[in-house]
């Protein structure tokens, strides 16, 4: 493989003071953040990727990126969160057990406690992704986390809902990876394995029904994630660069965190992986069980060419409206999909607009969610 953009680089924001953070859960796994920082800190921002990917996704140098446009935009104090899902990390290399009510529990917490010792009371708003904002929304509405001044939310949250295919995808992978084919997880640059490898394989077999393009990574992606072809974006909303090095951007996850989907697609909304697991008592069996308690306002994004979480934000949208009416906001973004909102070429004129339009109208909540907290 030949690298265009190094791995793991920081390149993409090359004018802020960068400092990492290291800690620990209560759960004892090591995660860390990093601190993205331009003269006098003011409200900070905490940014949340989704499973299989990291940090590196709101860093891209190939394009405007979101820390560089928040840190242009007035938000001096971005922090980017690699919890236990992301590929900077080796937990998704395991056959482990970790559901989202962990990441709720204890990921989230301890990355708040962490800001909190650095910046004091001032304002955490938080922008999160996929299943990031999935899990972010179960610890924010389970009460594990509090204080924070508003959230924004893309692609899913509290009711995830996929497409018929990734339904039965749903309902086969776990067992079919784990047991039939005996691997330990999904990668999407199996297709770069030197020599030969049952990986290998079944990325050559991926690749034989995919032709949308002539990236085998792109093809794995669609697989692990919705349906379509490809499913994750859209080709033409990405530089050509991004969609080639896809396999370092996605990293390869393990699939037990397929089961906590499946079980809340089956529900039609966020629930309890292992209900009466004394370890998950202080969370709510049900997520929505405590909404109408929640005060801070969450602004629910999604593409209107989502072929991953269709319209599962709509539909949480609307739930939450019913119990808290005009409290939250929902933005569709027309023409995009799961990914691209963030990894597009033209986001920063298209989709990061309204994410600065939704933390600026909340930039005075402070008061009342710092006493709260």
């Amino acid at each position: 493989m030949s690298r265009e953009i190094p791995l793991y680089t920081l390149a993409g924001v090359p004018d802020a003071t960068v400092t990492p953070y290291y800690f620990n859960t209560e759960d004892k796994l090591g995660l860390s953040m990093f601190r993205f920082n331009r003269g006098t800190a003011g409200e900070a921002v905490l940014i949340i990727h989704g499973l299989t990917t990291s940090t590196d996704m709101f860093i891209m140098p190939e394009h405007r990126n979101l820390v560089t446009y928040l840190l242009d935009n007035g938000f001096s104090d971005v922090w980017c969160l690699d919890y236990r899902m992301s590929n900077r990390h080796s937990y998704n290399l395991f056959k482990t057990r970790y559901n989202m009510d962990d990441i709720a529990l204890f990921d989230y917490p301890a990355a708040i406690d962490v800001m909190r010792q650095q910046i004091g009371d001032k304002p955490i708003h938080v922008i999160s992704h996929c299943l990031g904002a999935v899990s972010f929304t179960m610890s924010l509405f389970g009460k594990a986390v509090t204080g924070i001044s508003s959230v924004i939310a893309n692609s899913a949250a509290l009711t995830p809902r996929v497409p018929g295919w990734s339904k039965v995808k749903l309902q086969l992978a776990p067992f079919s990876v784990e047991t039939v084919l005996g691997l330990t997880y999904l990668n999407p640059l199996w297709s770069e394995d030197p020599g030969l490898s049952r990986g290998k394989l079944f990325a050559k077999m991926v690749s034989a029904f995919h032709r949308e393009c002539d990236v085998p990574a792109c093809h794995m992606l669609s697989l692990m994630w919705g349906t379509g072809w490809p499913a994750l974006y859209s080709h033409d909303k990405l530089a050509e660069i991004t969609h080639r090095r896809g396999g370092d951007l996605y990293g390869a996850t393990s699939v037990h965190y397929y089961r906590h989907v499946r079980k809340m697609v089956k529900a039609g909304r966020a629930v309890k992986m292992e209900r009466g697991n004394p370890t998950y008592d202080r969370l709510p069996d049900d997520y929505f069980q405590y909404a109408a308690d929640i005060d801070t306002p969450v602004m629910f994004v999604t593409g209107d060419q989502n072929r991953v979480f269709t319209d599962s934000n709509i539909v949480c949208h609307r739930e939450l409206e019913k119990i808290v009416p005009g409290r939250h906001e929902l933005q569709i973004l027309p023409g995009y999909g799961h990914q691209d909102p963030f990894m597009g070429a033209t986001v920063a004129q298209d989709v990061f607009p309204h994410f600065l339009r939704f933390l600026e109208k909340h930039r005075s909540r402070q008061a009342q969610v710092t006493a709260a907290g």
